[in-house]
């Protein structure tokens, strides 16, 4: 932050300054020496009145300093300012430059405490608490500092002041009330109040989401989920459920069969859509039993109280996660880290990303089952065949941790199954599609891929141009969510046979054990699902694929036998009688179902990955 202007004398202790400044004081510096302070409408520097030498970065209560190199901080990097309590400053614990400065052995001083960040030179994307202590003689120059400091950051646009937070202590190692602990005085600190929720049993959060009033709801800034993919996903759905307004996907002709007609007020539009009567729909399923969505919004009796007062999609309204799962893709594609600090620094900053929610919609449990549309939520990952088998193997072996999935998908790795599947997806024909690379027809099924250029992969970052671009918005708000529905060359490509798996991703979905993640290219925030299919193949073909998938820079979607699209919408209908699917690491049995994806549907505290 290089400063130029003319001096200015404020006189008193108050040094000769540039203009620009607010204020300027002479300051002890915690740990460093005495520093001329200077606070600017963007953020403070100081400069040191003797420089000191080798003076090495230390470390105090977990806090490290890095004196040698900052002399600033932004005003947008502090969470934080709070006067401290009256101290006597030994002349022997001084440093050495300052304490020749100094005529007696023991000061009084009073102090405030500028608490900020850095980022990690190891992980840029990994945000470091750090803390800056200024000490003087006089009590009302200190308060002088705090109360300046204290309305600068008022100013901050976007940082919360109410979060309801739900905390699950049995996600992942058992550590969400661990986590929320540590993080809990950062949130203390930059005065955000929070309704604290530790849940006692499953779907308690989903509940909770879908029974609050609006005017209630209103009086929070965001929604805080302490756990993993599959809890979020949880308080994710008990918020949409009633509130979202929305048309079911797009299906091609003929997709949906009524099973057996009733006479009851079941009926097929040309949209294969459904309507019927709220007392007809209902779910049984153990994690999330709610009522249903006839046609394009779900009634219950309290959707009067619902609806008016708070619009889908909400921009000032956001939701975080303190990660604390067993593989926190979505916290690791949002924020670049799993990290509970760097969460909840991006957290109490404010910070802002969209991110697109996928609408699943299951027609049909079973082959033989009536047409009951039943509406889930994801925000990563809807996946059948082997995700599917993955997810039910491993309710098996909750007692064993995070260490059930590895477990269980050796187990159905080895087992090597395929399906009998019909998917249907929506091609649309767009500057934005990216086309598989070509593969080496010639080469066998196990070697037969070609790695992409890395100039075709566009990664999705901070400030991302693809996810920040305006779409062209159609007439209403619920069109302008998917606007790759609209155009006018899109048409509907099937696929039928043997599939190991069919997924879909909402986002890269990277993880601990996929740097890259599922698709290296895909976006927060364009509007577009990964459509993935693998196809039947040798079992060590199929090996060589997940190989890549734990590789940084690997082509898991380059083999003969993937099938890789981008789309808005898909359908699927399996062919036999099992069929579950993982919808973001929650089972979800589903026979037949159709998706599509709102882009930019909800708002998350978080920024992207930096690098």
């Amino acid at each position: 932050m290089e400063r130029e202007g003319n001096d200015c004398d404020l006189g008193g202790d108050v040094v000769s300054l540039p203009c620009s400044s607010i204020l300027s004081s002479n300051f002890l510096l915690d740990h460093v020496g005495e520093a001329v302070v200077s606070l600017f409408s963007d953020g403070l520097s100081w400069n040191l009145v003797e420089p000191v030498e080798n003076q090495d970065v230390s470390t105090c209560l977990g806090i490290k300093y890095v004196s040698k190199i900052a002399n600033e901080i932004a005003l947008s990097d502090i969470y934080a300012v709070e006067l401290r309590d009256i101290s006597l400053i030994h002349k022997s614990n001084l440093p050495r430059a300052t304490e020749r400065t100094l005529l007696v052995h023991d000061i009084k001083m009073y102090h405030f405490t500028v608490h900020g960040f850095i980022r990690s030179k190891n992980q840029p994307s990994q945000w470091i608490l750090t803390e800056y202590t200024f000490g003087h003689e006089n009590l009302q120059t200190c308060e002088t500092w705090v109360n300046q400091l204290n309305e600068l950051l008022k100013l901050e646009v976007g940082r919360p002041r109410n979060l309801l937070v739900f905390v699950h202590p049995r996600s992942g190692k058992s550590n969400g009330c661990r986590n929320w602990e540590a993080v809990a005085p950062i949130f203390s600190r930059a005065k955000v109040e929070t309704k604290v929720i530790v849940t006692e049993r499953a779907g308690q959060a989903y509940d909770m989401m879908l029974s609050i009033t609006n005017k209630e709801l209103n009086s929070y800034d965001g929604v805080i989920a302490v756990g993993g993919d599959g809890f979020f996903n949880e308080i994710l759905n008990g918020f949409l459920s009633p509130r979202l307004k929305a048309p079911y996907p797009p299906t091609p002709p003929g997709f949906v069969h009524l099973a057996k007609d009733k006479g009851d007020s079941l009926a097929a539009d040309e949209d294969g859509i459904f309507e019927k009567t709220p007392s007809q729909i209902e779910d049984h399923l153990p994690l999330i039993s709610s009522p249903n969505q006839p046609r394009s919004r779900i009634l219950n009796s309290n959707s009067e109280d619902k609806a008016p007062g708070f619009p889908v999609p909400n921009e000032w309204f956001r939701f975080g996660i303190i990660p604390s799962g067993s593989t926190d893709a979505i916290v690791i594609c949002t924020t670049g880290t799993r990290d509970p600090i760097t969460s909840a620094l991006h957290i109490v900053l404010g910070k802002r990303v969209h991110l697109d929610i996928a609408q699943v919609v299951r027609w049909k449990t079973t082959p033989r089952s009536e047409v009951e549309p039943f509406v889930r939520y994801a925000a990563s990952f809807s996946g059948y065949g082997f995700y599917g088998d993955v997810i039910t193997e491993s309710e098996k072996y909750r007692w064993m941790g995070p260490k059930r999935y590895d477990y269980a998908g050796t187990m159905v790795f080895l087992r090597h199954r395929s399906y009998e599947a019909e998917i249907s997806y929506l091609d649309v024909e767009s500057e934005e599609t990216i086309p598989t690379p070509k593969r080496n027809r010639d080469s066998s099924m196990l070697w037969g891929l070609k790695a992409p250029r890395r100039s075709e992969r566009c990664i999705c970052r901070i400030n991302c141009k693809v996810c920040n671009e305006t779409p062209k918005n159609a007439a209403t708000e619920i069109s302008s969510l998917t606007p790759h529905l609209n155009s006018e060359t899109r048409k509907w490509v099937k696929s039928k046979g043997r599939y190991i798996s069919v997924g879909a991703a909402v986002i890269s979905c990277r993880n601990e054990k996929a740097p890259d993640g599922l698709v290296a290219e895909a976006h927060l925030s364009d509007g577009f699902l990964h459509l993935i299919m693998i196809k039947e193949c040798p079992h060590a073909s199929y090996l060589w694929h997940l190989t890549q998938l734990t590789r940084r820079g690997g082509s898991p979607l380059n083999f003969k036998f993937v099938e890789h699209h981008k789309t808005p919408a898909f359908t699927f209908t399996s062919s036999g009688n099992e069929s579950v699917w993982n919808v973001d690491g929650e089972m979800f049995q589903a026979h037949q179902l159709s998706a599509q994806v709102f882009r930019g549907l909800v708002c998350m505290f978080a920024t992207g990955p930096e690098v």
